[in-house]
């Protein structure tokens, strides 16, 4: 999964959340991973700057991510998972 396809999927589970428990359900530890390691690397700063819209969005998205228990997922136990 190139680095693009990981934001996109990252992005399009922390605009619909309830999605995560289908991916963890259905397997999908590649995906799951792919969401913990975009919120731990956190939203640029830059973006503040050049988009402050998708800047806000994103980070109302991680917030209510970590606050729905987010931090718990372990990187090393997904990707191993993940295969």
């Amino acid at each position: 999964m190139t680095a693009r396809e990981e934001e996109l999927i990252a992005r399009e589970l922390l605009a619909q959340q309830e999605l995560i428990d289908v991916y963890l359900k259905e397997k999908r530890w590649a995906e799951v991973a792919a969401l913990v390691r975009f919120a731990r690397r956190d939203v640029p700063a830059s973006l503040a700057s050049t988009d402050p819209a998708l800047y806000r969005t994103l980070r109302e998205q991680l917030t209510r991510f970590f606050l729905n228990g987010g931090a718990v997922f372990s990187l090393a136990r997904l990707e191993q998972l993940a295969g």
